[in-house]
C-alpha cells in the first residue's frame, strides 16, 4: 500500500494513498495487506444481496452433500474482496476501471479462510485520448494463508499522471 502524508496547509497533513501513472513499473509486484478472513456472515450477506440463490453458498446441509462437503464462499465475493485489496496499490488514483479479463477460479475458498493478494504490473502506456492519463494493466493473484492460489485476473485502469490535478481533489 502506498501511503504518504501531504501538507495541505501549514502544520496540517493529510494521509494520501495510491500511485500516479509514473509510479508504475512493468514487472513490479505489489503485495496487498492486510489480508482478510472471510466469515459466514460475509458470505451469506453477499450471496443474498446479489440474489444468488445457489444453496452451495448458504445451506450447510445441502453443501455437506456436495463434493466440497461444506459451503463454498461465493466466488464473486472473493473477486470483490481481492479487487478491493488492490485499490490502494493499483487504482486509488484511477479515473476509471477499463476492464477485467481472464478471471480464473483455481481453488475453492471456504468460510474461515484468510486470503491475501498481490498484483504484478504487466503493461503501461499513455492514453491515446487523454494526455494527462495512462493505462496500466495488472495481473492480480489471490492466495489463501497456506499459499494456495485460488484466483487470478487481469485488470486495466486509467490512471492520472502526476500533476494532472488528481492531488488537488478534495480527498487527495
Amino acid at each position: 500500500m502506498v501511503a504518504f502524508a501531504k501538507e495541505v496547509a501549514p502544520g496540517r497533513l493529510r494521509e494520501s494513498y495510491g500511485r500516479c501513472y509514473e509510479d508504475f513499473a512493468v514487472g513490479e509486484i505489489y503485495e496487498h495487506r492486510p489480508g482478510r478472513t472471510i466469515g459466514e456472515a460475509d458470505n451469506t450477506w453477499f450471496t443474498l444481496l446479489t440474489m444468488n440463490q445457489h444453496p452451495l453458498h448458504f445451506d450447510a446441509a445441502y453443501a455437506a452433500q456436495s463434493v466440497f462437503g461444506r459451503p463454498l464462499v461465493n466466488s464473486c465475493l472473493t473477486l470483490s474482496i481481492l479487487c478491493g485489496m488492490s485499490v490502494s496499490d493499483v487504482s486509488q488514483k484511477a479515473t476509471a476501471n477499463l476492464g477485467w479479463n481472464d478471471i480464473k477460479l483455481l481453488a475453492p475458498v471456504f468460510i474461515g479462510d484468510t486470503i491475501y493478494g498481490e498484483s504484478e504490473v504487466l503493461a503501461k502506456r499513455l492514453s491515446r485520448k487523454r494526455p494527462d492519463e495512462g493505462v496500466v494493466t495488472v495481473r492480480t493473484t489471490g492466495k489463501k494463508a497456506d499459499g494456495t492460489v485460488f484466483m487470478t485476473f487481469e485488470r486495466s485502469v486509467l490512471v492520472a499522471k502526476r500533476g494532472a490535478g488528481i492531488e488537488e481533489r478534495a480527498n487527495y
